[in-house]
């Protein structure tokens, strides 16, 4: 397991008729501020101001398809030839990252192939890498090359 250490949080946050909202700076819109939301944000964060990825490879909340099933993953970073390389699964606070987060994110993974899989809810993380069809837990979240 991985612990991150979070940048500070500098969000544009905002309330209209009690619902709180906070701007993506990725899809440049105000999002409803759920609790995977929050982990979301900072996630995206800290892989920009910590990690140094560059904002451009980084996608959010786009549509996948599992058969007939549409689905949406939370993070998605592409690598420099613009070839999907990390997936980020994100929950809430209060989620246990388990065996069936894994299972979706690797579910993900057939649609998406990637280099690296993670899974978070803030104050957990779990990163593997995929190495010739194997699975590798890994200590750190990957530097881009």
């Amino acid at each position: 397991m991985i612990i991150i250490n979070y940048p500070e949080p500098d969000f544009r946050i905002k309330n209209e008729e009690g619902k709180e909202s906070i701007f993506d700076i990725l899809r440049k819109k105000w999002v409803v501020l759920t609790p995977e939301e929050w982990v979301r944000q900072n996630f995206i964060k800290y892989l920009i101001e910590d990690k140094k990825y560059p904002s451009s490879l980084i996608a959010t909340e786009k549509e996948l398809r599992l058969g007939e099933l549409k689905k949406r993953f939370d993070i998605l970073v592409y690598d420099k030839n613009h070839k999907p390389w990390l997936m980020v699964e994100c929950k809430s606070m209060e989620v246990k990252l388990d065996e069936a987060v894994l299972q979706q994110v690797l579910r993900y993974n057939i649609s998406i192939p990637v280099k690296f899989l993670v899974i978070t809810n803030g104050s957990n993380c779990y990163v593997w890498e995929n190495k010739n069809g194997q699975l590798v837990e890994c200590t750190e979240i990957p530097a881009m090359d």
